[in-house]
């Protein structure tokens, strides 16, 4: 601030000349107007009012002029700053109408719309995909069977060429009900279905047997004591496993798209002879991280191939068992967990999160899988 000017020096400070005050009056206009929000205006409202603005500044000097250019300078730095103030009253009112009328756009709410306060429930992903598999297999011919998840031993065990001394017949594998000479076991797979049909039907048979089993496991990211199974079975003249192969690709394809690719690895099943496991192809490096240390795959562990399930053309003793004359029919057998074929269709990595009842989780899926 400039000294009081005792000599009545007619001498201007440079704020109160009258083209500065003009020039501070259109930038702070031009401030105004280029806010585009109430925040903006804030800012804009400190630079340009607060005391360390340039008109405020030009105001404490008005002390420094003789008492004759006192009032002349005020009138002009009050009507510069009632400018100022009127734009900063007139844009507040513009923006908040803006403001207002974004809130009545965003926020509407139609009164007259019917609204459902009950939250909308979903079914489980297990159920509404088992359905999914059953409705596949009879577009093809095949009917679902059902049965007992209570059985006898015969039944889950006799039948399926499977010996009273196979690790699967212990209690370390199987729950007994009752005593472990009950003869009455909780079904460790749906395969005895298939012989109470091979039993109940002359050939040619072709079913598939979806339904809840139970094995000794603990429950962890891949295991559960209770889960689902979904088999099937084809006895009829002539079949084989070029057959079984052609079955296993349009089930791949149907669950998880054109394009997905099976291979078999031999293996050993006490029911199917030959025998083989059934791989698919990872989905999600499409076999790409084999041998590439600079794509690793958490699905597959850099394998390219994801198991699924087992298969095999139905062993003779088994026909014999149901009464089937295997040197006049054939057979096939395959069967694939309906948890693993969730996870896999739509990338679960954790099997307790199907288990644990998080409405959370079902209600992702809604009432299709």
């Amino acid at each position: 601030m400039s000294a009081p000017n005792k000599n009545f020096d007619p001498v201007v400070p440079a704020a109160l000349d009258p083209a500065n005050l003009q020039a501070n009056v259109d930038a702070a206009l031009a401030a105004i107007a280029g806010a585009q929000d109430l925040q903006a205006l804030k800012q804009v409202r400190l630079e340009h009012t607060s005391d360390r603005s340039p008109l405020a500044l030009a105001n404490r000097e008005i002390g420094a002029l003789p008492p004759s250019a006192k009032a002349d300078a005020g009138k002009a730095v009050g009507a510069a700053r009632g400018r100022v103030n009127q734009a900063l009253k007139a844009r507040e009112a513009e923006l908040k109408e803006a403001e207002r009328e974004r809130i009545l756009t965003a926020e509407r709410v139609d009164v007259t719309m019917i609204n459902d306060r009950e939250p909308v429930g979903a079914r489980h992903p297990i159920h509404t995909i088992s359905e999914h598999i059953a409705d596949a297999f009879v577009s093809i011919g095949y009917g679902v069977v059902e049965g007992p998840e209570l059985e006898s031993e015969w039944f889950n065990f006799d039948a399926l060429n499977i010996d009273r001394d196979h690790p699967a017949r212990t209690m370390q594998d199987t729950f007994f009900v009752g005593a472990a000479d009950s003869g009455a076991v909780l079904r460790t797979h749906t395969s005895p279905l298939q012989i109470r049909t091979m039993l109940a039907q002359q050939p040619p048979v072709y079913v598939v047997c979806p339904g809840r089993v139970y094995r000794t496991d603990e429950l962890d990211a891949t295991h559960t004591p209770v889960f689902h199974q979904v088999e099937g079975l084809a006895v009829d003249k002539g079949l084989s496993m070029v057959d079984l192969r052609s079955v296993l690709d349009w089930c791949a394809a149907t669950m998880f798209g054109e394009g997905s690719v099976t291979r078999l690895r031999p293996s050993y099943f006490p029911f199917t002879e030959p025998s083989a496991e059934v791989d698919l192809e990872c989905f999600a490096c499409r076999g790409e991280s084999v041998g590439n240390p600079d794509r690793p795959c958490r699905t597959c562990s850099s394998e390219g191939w994801i198991e699924w399930g087992g298969c095999g053309m139905v062993n003779p003793r088994v026909l014999q068992s149901c009464g089937i004359d295997p040197d006049e029919y054939t057979g096939f057998a395959f069967g694939m967990g309906i948890e693993r074929t969730l996870m896999f269709r739509h990338g679960i990595t954790d099997m307790r999160d199907l288990v644990e009842g998080d409405v959370r989780f079902t209600t992702a899926f809604g009432m299709d899988s």
